[in-house]
């Protein structure tokens, strides 16, 4: 019995052997470097004129552009990713000028230097807000390159995606596969991408460190748990958003030039674990969660605007009072 026991024992190691070795070790993630200094912009854009565009290599094949505040308070970050055969540029930023902003000459550079034609780019969006897609026009002009639509039947098409929001598709880059992940909530047709070659996701606007605008709270739950199910059991190297809105004591950068001090833009997988809680705390009006401001963006402009009208109404009020005691006194 125990030589038979030991037989069990040695051939149900060799399958586990086996399972482990044909497995994809998080360990052979492609390493990069984060670690980086953001241009802040200036107090006076005028007399310190700033480079419009900084790019970052992480590695060899996957770079971090972003707009400098000078150009452009929003300050989006934009990635590519460069495969075998194909690059994938996710976002385009909120300045359209190539003269201001040279975003498609820097992109087609880079994808040149790593001997791929332009034909092979291929250029996605978190979402369909203007500061992520404004750029868009300097690559319809690029021969071959192809730019993904915003819209959510150009979302859906694109990517095949038959159950929207459900499902998780990918782009092959050659050598190099990015799942997209539908994450609904802060824009109706907007995704997320997670890159099985560095453990890199990009969540958008969906999770950066700043402002949560949420427009449907229940999409944005569902697809926060979506999310955590599916990097559950994968390895993250760090979670990339597309702005960042806050300076290292908390406090966010609204309409600013000038970003001082900013807290680093990368978030980890536990804040993509911890997500779902903090926007089931969601009220569905406005509040904060540890560093992120979590709000309803057109509620609290409607609610600005009611106290706005208000005001308005009860300085008419008084004013025609005020005429009407002095019509009185006249007499």
């Amino acid at each position: 019995m125990l030589i038979a026991c030991l037989s069990v024992m040695r051939r149900a190691g060799l399958v586990l052997t086996l399972l482990f070795l044909s497995l994809p070790a998080s360990a052979q993630l492609a390493a990069g470097s984060m670690p980086v200094k953001w241009n802040e912009g200036a107090e006076d854009c005028q007399k310190n004129p700033q480079p419009p565009l900084q790019v970052h290599p992480y590695n060899s094949q996957t770079f971090i552009l972003r707009e400098n505040p000078c150009a452009t308070y929003e300050a989006p970050f934009m990635y590519l990713l460069l495969g075998s055969r194909r690059a994938l540029l996710i976002d385009t930023g909120a300045v359209a000028d190539p003269h201001a902003m040279p975003l498609a000459q820097t992109v087609q550079s880079l994808v040149q230097r790593a001997g791929l034609p332009a034909r092979s780019l291929l250029v996605v969006h978190t979402h369909g807000h203007l500061d992520h897609r404004a750029g868009d026009g300097q690559f319809v002009a690029l021969p071959g390159a192809e730019v993904v639509g915003t819209k959510l039947k150009d979302v859906t098409h694109r990517f095949q995606f038959n159950d929207w929001p459900n499902g998780v598709v990918q782009v092959e880059l050659g050598s190099r596969t990015v799942d997209v992940i539908p994450t609904p909530g802060h824009y109706p047709s907007e995704v997320s991408y997670y890159d099985r070659s560095t453990g890199l996701f990009f969540s958008g606007d969906f999770l950066l460190p700043g402002r949560l605008l949420i427009a449907d709270a229940a999409a944005d739950l569902a697809s926060a748990r979506r999310v955590a199910q599916f990097i559950a059991p994968r390895p993250v190297s760090y979670v990339l958003g597309g702005h960042i809105e806050l300076d290292r004591a908390g406090h966010t950068f609204l309409g600013d030039h000038n970003h001082p001090n900013e807290r680093p833009l990368q978030l980890t997988k536990q804040d993509l674990m911890d997500l779902p809680a903090i926007v089931a705390s969601f009220n569905g009006f406005y509040g904060r969660s540890g560093d992120y401001v979590l709000e309803n963006q057109n509620r609290v402009l409607m609610a600005l605007g009611t106290v706005v009208i208000a005001l308005l109404v009860a300085a008419g009020f008084g004013l025609r009072a005020y005429v009407h005691r002095n019509r009185r006194a006249a007499r």
